[in-house]
């Protein structure tokens, strides 16, 4: 933990917001695995938030080192930068891995996310993120603000499916986000974008009502990406939880299941005194396996 906190805070201007340890029967509850012992730390980029978690008791599995961008487990956040060049040398300073070729720009032929500048990378543990630069009159408008600072903040989740609109029956129809956006990324830029030769994607892009939102990355080719591995628990490092605002986590918990959904908490679980920045919560996992943490503040 010590690692990743210096890495987020040195490499990418995170800020901690709070550093706790837990444990007992309601934490076992909501991650669904017995003796857990965690420490958690929040930090925090501009107005996103995200959360490190340690498992000190039972220690799970690492990253698989052949694993692929087009695997179905895939997913990163997108930290936005706002200048490609100097953000790319700030890394290379700090010694990053790289997960790209290098910095590539969406060419003119892409009108949706033409010049739109990406980069992916890698954490300590091995977990992929990227950095986004967006040109004038693309993405939201608050990245367009004038500033000095060079890492501004979290503007989307990316998740790789195996089928877009199985994804968007459950983000869309049954959470209830809304679809703000679709492209077609193929080409050279994109396969080194992603390191995987003849890559070509079905690109959606999901919000709510405010946070950042989940892109859908559906791999048209090549079409061997990997299922998630079926017995993934919450301490396997791969494994990601993209938290979910919601105002009655039972009656999300019952939808879900209603729609025979996987829910991996046993129950929705009070969290004694908020220890971890809300009140109940419940953990799920997608159609492709991704982690869902589902909260009620």
């Amino acid at each position: 933990m010590d690692r990743s906190v210096e890495f987020f805070f040195q490499v990418l201007s995170f800020e901690k917001i709070s550093d706790v340890e837990v444990y007992g029967r309601e934490y076992e509850k909501l991650q669904g695995l017995f003796g857990a012992r965690m420490r958690v730390v929040r930090m925090k980029l501009g107005d996103g938030m995200i959360e490190l978690t340690q498992y000190l008791a039972p220690e799970g599995r690492p990253i698989p080192p052949d694993w692929r961008s087009n695997d179905h487990w895939f997913q990163h956040i997108a930290i936005v930068v706002s200048d490609m060049d100097k953000a790319y040398q700030h890394l290379r300073h700090h010694k990053i891995r790289h997960a790209s070729t290098g910095p590539q720009t969406i060419p003119p032929s892409n009108q949706a996310a033409a010049g739109i500048r990406a980069f992916y990378f890698k954490d300590p543990d091995g977990h992929n993120l990227e950095i986004i630069y967006f040109p004038a009159g693309k993405g939201d408008p608050r990245w367009q603000r004038k500033t000095d600072k060079l890492f501004l903040g979290i503007d989307h989740t990316a998740i790789v499916v195996s089928n877009t609109r199985n994804s968007l029956n459950y983000y869309r129809d049954l959470l209830g986000l809304k679809l703000a956006g679709e492209s077609m990324n193929q080409g050279t830029e994109q396969e080194h974008l992603n390191n995987v030769a003849g890559a070509r994607l079905h690109i959606s892009g999901l919000r709510a009502h405010n946070g950042p939102g989940i892109e859908f990355l559906e791999y048209l080719s090549p079409r061997d990406g990997r299922p998630a591995p079926r017995d993934t628990r919450a301490n396997d490092l791969w494994h990601w939880q993209t938290t979910l605002t919601t105002e009655n986590a039972t009656a999300a918990a019952q939808t879900l299941r209603a729609a025979k959904w996987r829910v991996i908490s046993s129950g929705v679980t009070a969290i004694p005194e908020k220890t971890l920045g809300f009140a109940k919560g419940f953990l799920a996992r997608d159609p492709d396996g991704h982690g869902l943490l589902f909260i009620e503040r």
